[in-house]
């Protein structure tokens, strides 16, 4: 009497990308792609901000200085220093007393300047300040921002977006990827062209994040991330073919 055949499906081959490949690569670069559109879409505000810090006057020559869009100086005295640490984050402090017309504040300088070592408790000092936020602070011929200076925001914004959207793409890429090696039970997955494609996608992210810290102007970050990304990514389309035929030579 024969026995039915077993309809067990086949084993998987080793080396087979796994559903479970395809469909996290899916997720992580969706949300990382919805992450950099979040990010795009409340970008125009804090440009504008941005551009409207760039183009303010100082009070002396503004016609009318009450509105608070014009850039303020007045005297002020370092009370306190103090450096804080938040997640291995350097932070530094200063307590600044505007005199009778404003109570002591704290600031927040942005790095360890020239200007952060040389204050001490006691020190005379010029608060430079827009729409009420102190933006930098001046001694003599040195001068410091602060972490609230309008534009470092759109600057980090537009950095993060670039390289979330860079990264996201490349995670979607190879989901597709590792679909199309499922459809032809391709097992062979070269270590040097994963490293390869982790290293353009370095590359390409830093390009764009670059772009955004160097200049304040949009569309020539944009044209240079683009250019930038295309680049890179033609340069490893070339590298990888020619691993390819070296592979099956």
């Amino acid at each position: 009497m024969n026995r039915p055949a077993s309809s067990r499906p086949y084993p998987q081959p080793p080396g087979l990308p796994g559903l479970q490949g395809v469909i996290f690569a899916s997720v992580v670069g969706s949300v990382l792609v919805l992450a950099a559109a979040i990010l795009f879409a409340l970008l125009p505000g804090a440009l504008s901000e941005a551009a409207d810090f760039r183009a303010a006057r100082p009070c002396s020559e503004a016609a009318a200085p009450e509105n608070g869009d014009c850039l303020a100086e007045w005297p002020a005295t370092v009370v306190s220093t103090e450096t804080g640490r938040s997640n291995k984050a350097v932070t530094h402090w200063v307590t600044l007393d505007g005199g009778a017309a404003e109570p002591p504040f704290r600031v927040r300088m942005r790095g360890d300047g020239p200007l952060w070592e040389k204050l001490a408790p006691g020190d005379r000092v010029t608060v430079l300040s827009w729409r009420d936020v102190v933006w930098a602070v001046e001694a003599g011929e040195l001068r410091q921002d602060t972490t609230a200076r309008p534009g470092h925001d759109s600057t980090v914004q537009l950095a993060l977006g670039l390289t979330l959207l860079v990264v996201g793409a490349v995670f979607l890429r190879g989901a597709g990827w590792l679909h199309r090696r499922r459809a032809t039970r391709a097992t062979d997955t070269p270590t040097a062209q994963v490293v390869v494609v982790m290293a353009a996608t370095l590359l390409a992210s830093g390009i764009a994040a670059t772009a955004a810290t160097v200049t304040d102007t949009v569309w020539l970050v944009l044209l240079v991330a683009a250019a930038g990304c295309a680049t890179v990514w033609a340069a490893t389309a070339l590298l990888l073919r020619g691993l390819a035929r070296r592979r099956t030579a």
